[in-house]
């Protein structure tokens, strides 16, 4: 059985996304984007809710000289993508299907055949609330943005183990935590 991870970006005061909708001081470091390159590398597929979809999906063509960028954009080309929308009516990369909603019993057969990733917070906290989530994996970043969008949406609650942890040069600190239950 495979798990599914939980992984974002994050300011410290806890937003993925600042009131206006910006993410820009999120930009990681080559040391960090090569980190989230080694822990995605396994997962075989990816979830995404629509808005996060439309922001990775320029993995499907980038061609960037930096090797972190290169490495990135083969593991999303590698791996199985499942967007939930009601509004996008076809995909715009490969090895990508659109499914038009959230379906726990889904998730945990592709659970069954490996490793998973979930990206965005709304989508993610629908998971969790499901017990889906077996590791939280955020990486915080040296800013606070005091408003936006938040990282853990608001009324779900789980009880977590902190497994790992990081620092990196530029002030990040990435933290893996195990979903214990609620």
């Amino acid at each position: 059985m495979g798990e599914l991870v939980y992984a974002a970006i994050a300011s410290l005061d806890g937003y993925v996304a600042d009131e206006h909708g910006n993410w820009d001081w999120s930009m990681p470091s080559e040391e960090v984007h090569a980190y989230v390159n080694d822990r995605t590398r396994g997962a075989r597929t990816h979830l995404y809710g629509r808005r996060m979809y439309e922001v990775l999906v320029a993995w499907e063509t980038m061609d960037d000289r930096a090797p972190e960028m290169r490495d990135y954009a083969q593991i999303w080309r590698a791996a199985d993508k499942v967007v939930y929308s009601t509004t996008l009516q076809e995909p715009r990369s490969a090895r990508t299907r659109i499914e038009r909603r959230f379906d726990p019993e889904a998730v945990r057969a592709l659970k069954a055949e490996g490793d998973c990733v979930i990206g965005g917070p709304e989508l993610a906290g629908e998971a969790l609330a499901a017990g889906l989530v077996d590791r939280i994996e955020l990486l915080l970043s040296p800013v606070v943005v005091g408003g936006g969008k938040r990282a853990l949406r608001d009324g779900v609650s789980a009880r977590l183990e902190l497994v790992d942890e990081r620092r990196f040069d530029n002030g990040v600190v990435a933290l893996q935590y195990a979903v214990l239950g609620r």
